[in-house]
This record gives C-alpha cells, structure tokens and sequence, in this order.
C-alpha cells in the first residue's frame, strides 16, 4: 500500500478552524469526501477540498490508483506562522492583533482488498 501526500501551507486560517473541517472527513473514501465538502458552507472547505481533489489527481495520474479505491488515511492540521499586527487603541495603547494560518496535509491510500 502506499501513501499519496498532498499538502497546503500557510492556509489563511487557525488550525483550529481548520480542524472542524477535517474531522467530517477522515477516514472516508475520497469519492465520499470530495462530495461532503463540496456543500459545506464553511470557509476553509473550499480549500480542504481543492488539496483532497489534488492528492487525488496525484495518486490517479502518478501512480495509477482508481479514486473509488483510495480513502483519507490521515488528515491533520499543524499551526503555521502567526503573524502580529497592531491596533491602537485608546490613551495611547496598541492591541495585539494575531493573524494566524495553518499547515494542512492529507495521506491517502488505497483500500486493502
């Protein structure tokens, strides 16, 4: 069996947002999560979905697997960067604004018959 990478960094997102998405769709056949994140209204799905249909193209045309055989072995997200900005704010203060963004990778593979 082998494994088919695909990975998004810097995803303009937390991780933890992220995550939401991710866990509706691990352990699901490729097919079946293509679809669920098709219609999810959530933001980050849009992108989760563009690295799953990728890793999917990958394994079809890189090593010749069929996507009714795959499915999402491992799907994380790891925190990436955050970047620190200022706001001011009243009697001279700043408030500390943090934009953070996330690393996500998913793992397929073929499902053992």
């Amino acid at each position: 069996m082998q494994n088919i990478h695909a990975q998004l960094n810097h995803y303009p997102a937390s991780a933890q947002k992220v995550r939401l998405i991710l866990d509706l769709v691990r352990g699901k056949s490729a097919v079946e999560a293509l679809e669920m994140l098709r219609f999810e209204p959530k933001t980050p799905a849009a992108a989760v979905h563009k690295l799953l249909a990728s890793a999917v193209a990958n394994a079809e045309e890189n090593f010749g697997i069929s996507r009714d055989n795959l499915f999402v072995a491992k799907i994380f997200a790891n925190e990436a960067p955050t970047r620190k900005w200022r706001r001011f704010g009243a009697r001279g203060r700043f408030k500390p604004l943090l934009r953070r963004s996330a690393h996500v990778t998913v793992i397929l593979r073929e499902r053992g018959s």
